[in-house]
């Protein structure tokens, strides 16, 4: 197995590592989850550039790193939900287009193409693991001793904040945009196979 696709897999192993720290009530978990999602953040990062550097690109790594990305958003967002910062039914749009494409994806492996990921599509992950980074660090914040409690409570105002919410409807309204482009720009090669 390449190097890239390691680096894949350690983000699919890091996703649940992250979300059991990032939920935990120990305060020190949950400042480790901070650091576990920003190295998997990198790999994602480095897997791509590593591969295109290298010549490394290759089928399986085409679908194994945007599914590495699904698996890891969606871990976080479940954790926003299970904080009470996001509500179900986005949590479920976004988790039910990621394994739509997922689905896309493998169907059209076993027919013997490759579906590439579209640039609207790597825009969104970018937009999503910013949003993502952003709302994480605001909640580990809170776990640190030197934050004091105006912060706290400006953090925590915030994340239940009328803003935030349209924050987080514009990342779910992307991602299910971008799943839907992608169903039609590609249905016409799934459906006919070579």
């Amino acid at each position: 197995m390449s190097f890239p696709n390691q680096l894949s897999l350690l983000r699919i192993i890091l996703a649940p590592v992250f979300l059991y720290l990032f939920l935990s009530e120990i305060p020190l978990y949950r400042k480790l989850s901070l650091p576990v999602f920003f190295i998997a953040v990198l790999t994602d990062w480095y897997d791509g550039w590593h591969a295109r550097r290298y010549g490394l690109i290759s089928k399986a790594g085409i679908f194994l790193d945007p599914l590495a990305d699904k698996i890891l958003t969606s871990a976080a967002f479940i954790g926003f939900y299970m904080l009470g910062i996001m509500p179900l039914w986005m949590v479920l749009i976004i988790v039910i287009r990621d394994i739509t494409i997922t689905l896309l994806r493998s169907y059209q492996e076993i027919n013997g193409k490759t579906m590439k990921t579209s640039f609207v599509a790597k825009t969104k992950t970018f937009i999503q693991m910013t949003y993502i980074f952003l709302i994480v660090v605001l909640v580990c914040s809170g776990s640190f001793d030197f934050v004091d409690e105006n912060f706290k409570n400006s953090v925590n105002e915030f994340l239940h904040s009328g803003l935030n919410f349209y924050l987080i409807l514009f990342v779910t309204l992307l991602t299910l945009y971008t799943g839907i482009t992608y169903f039609f720009e590609k249905n016409d090669k799934i459906i006919k196979p070579a």
